[in-house]
């Protein structure tokens, strides 16, 4: 994984830039128009994302260690701002305070970044971790506020390259669902490729292919773009937006949209 934070920086700066340039054109009536999360509009999706950079500048200083770090007590309060915007603020206040949280992180400098340690979920985060949260909630919900209007849009292609590998390492053992009975997977993607044995029994887990033995057997071929595998693992790849360059057998893609339901 990628372990130079301004790499990821500059990938956020990129989403960001993404975001503006899809809902700057957006009219009043498209962004209380449905985005791909089935309860929330576009608007909503917006606020979320807008939230999530305002309570990510309040983390920041305790992350920095310049302070005590912010409770959780400290969320529900922010949300219940932004919930209470009316849909054409939601969007404009995004995008100006999504600016601003990306601003910030590019101009701390490398001892800042070095320095970064946030608790999170028994983990401690630095700045890669720390950054890797916010792209790769900022790229899905971007692709969730512009799939709608474009059926064949895809998540950037730099956020993908580096979120790739958090599939296996995070995503698969904490989104993936039990399944009964057991299922395995070999999944090879391209752009980025990759190799990887999913295996969903009573837990879910991703290893690189260790080759045909044990434990392979019976195991499913799958091949597919890395972005489905990212789409995927965030119950993103219903039968309307999976591309034509997965293959697999339509009841193993059942069967792994079972482990990755989404939340």
């Amino acid at each position: 994984m990628e372990s130079d934070p301004r790499t990821w920086i500059a990938a956020l700066r990129h989403s960001h830039e993404r975001l503006v340039s899809l809902v700057a054109p957006l009219t009043p009536e498209q962004l209380r128009g449905g985005s791909y999360c089935s309860d929330w509009t576009i608007a909503q999706v917006l606020s979320h994302l807008g939230s999530g950079a305002e309570i990510a500048m309040l983390m920041l200083p305790g992350a920095l260690g310049d302070s005590e770090p912010v409770s959780q007590d400290a969320f529900p309060p922010v949300w219940d701002v932004w919930n209470a915007k009316n849909p054409d603020d939601q969007a404009a206040d995004c995008l100006t305070c999504d600016a601003k949280y990306v601003k910030t992180l590019e101009q701390l400098s490398d001892d800042d970044l070095a320095r970064i340690s946030l608790p999170f979920f028994g983990m401690s985060l630095d700045s890669v971790g720390l950054i890797r949260l916010r792209l790769s909630e900022h790229a899905l919900h971007t692709w969730d506020v512009t799939v709608d209007a474009d059926p064949g849009a895809v998540v950037a292609p730099d956020a993908v390259s580096l979120l790739i590998d958090n599939v296996p390492q995070f995503l698969a053992p904490r989104l993936g669902r039990p399944a009964d009975p057991p299922f395995r997977a070999r999944i090879r993607t391209v752009d980025p490729d990759r190799d990887y044995l999913l295996t969903a029994a009573a837990e879910v887990s991703m290893t690189d292919w260790p080759g045909q033995g044990e434990g392979t057997e019976g195991a499913a071929e799958v091949r597919m773009p890395s972005e489905a595998l990212l789409r995927l693992a965030y119950g993103r790849l219903d039968p309307g937006h999976t591309p034509a360059a997965v293959v697999a057998d339509e009841t193993d893609l059942d069967r792994l949209r079972k482990v990755f339901p989404g939340f």
